[in-house]
């Protein structure tokens, strides 16, 4: 009997999911960090309003190992008090919101960091909260504190939107495989960020053969995914991000383990029908003990 491919990546995905607990306690959070953000700047009690998941957990491609970001909507008046400043209003500004979440969460542990303030949990999930400000056109402004302080601007919902809806179009393969990948990157040590396999696993399966299929065809989309990151130009330090087209740089090195791992990919494939255990540690030479022991 070879090697069960379909539900070996079915329950590989599976356990790269959030536990409902956990799950229950980002939300439990996020509400908390919402109220305070709406207690203090909005006149509102309100837990849901001026506020929405951002990253990977927006984009719905994280995994246990990623933190949580979320955004919070800020009044247009604290924008015109902090950008009146003579010299970085955008550090004094993420100093405030510190010290307002510092309210509903102890201030040892919170630290304001270039454009978002981080807040550790002892369970190792960390938020990330991005304050910034409505613009029109759905874009949101917000605070960059290094180099002496910058406003930037972002799109988060129109990224959210993209990878939605090329989704719906793959047969939900678009989210797996950006899971899939970040499991790859820990157990390889890859260097890449969580944006650019989100753009990689994007622009890869808009025109991949088999992206109507399902978990029975993961071992080739693994193998051919790999082939198709480690192809990807030494050179290219800058990337488009879909949907708001912003680009991000990344100057590390990814190529070189993306074809050790294709290599390997190839010869796990190879290994399914005579050799299905070989086939099993093989995968999980990629992606790692989440990957199951059949």
């Amino acid at each position: 009997m070879g090697f069960n491919v379909g539900p070996a990546f079915e329950q590989f995905c599976s356990n790269l999911r959030f536990s409902d607990a956990k799950v229950s306690a980002i939300s439990t959070r996020y509400h908390a960090i919402t109220k305070r953000i709406n207690t203090d700047y909005w006149n509102s009690f309100s837990d849901e309003t001026h506020s929405f998941y951002v990253g990977s957990y927006g984009r719905d491609t994280e995994i246990l190992t990623s933190d949580i970001d979320m955004l919070v909507q800020l009044p247009a008046e604290t924008y015109q008090k902090f950008n009146a400043y003579s010299s970085n209003g955008q550090s004094a500004l993420l100093q405030e919101v510190k010290n307002v979440l510092a309210k509903t969460y102890s201030s040892s542990r919170l630290k304001a960091d270039g454009q978002i303030i981080s807040i550790p949990f002892s369970d190792g999930i960390n938020f990330e909260v991005l304050p910034a400000f409505f613009n029109k056109g759905e874009t949101y402004t917000f605070a960059n504190s290094n180099d002496g302080g910058s406003w930037k601007t972002t799109d988060p919902k129109a990224e959210i939107a993209a990878v939605q809806a090329m989704n719906n179009n793959c047969n939900s393969n678009l989210k797996r495989l950006c899971k899939m990948a970040r499991a790859w990157r820990d157990e390889c040590n890859v260097d890449i960020s969580g944006v650019l396999i989100d753009i990689l696993s994007y622009n890869f399966i808009s025109t991949w053969e088999n992206r109507d299929k399902s978990y029975v065809y993961y071992d080739w989309m693994t193998r051919d995914f790999l082939k198709y990151v480690s192809e990807q130009p030494t050179s290219q330090y800058m990337w488009k991000v879909m949907g708001s087209g912003r680009f991000i740089t990344c100057f590390g090195s990814f190529q070189t383990k993306a074809k050790t791992s294709y290599d390997k990919a190839v010869e796990a494939i190879g290994d399914e029908t005579k050799y299905p255990s070989a086939a099993n540690s093989e995968w999980r030479e990629i992606y790692g003990t989440r990957f199951p022991m059949l």
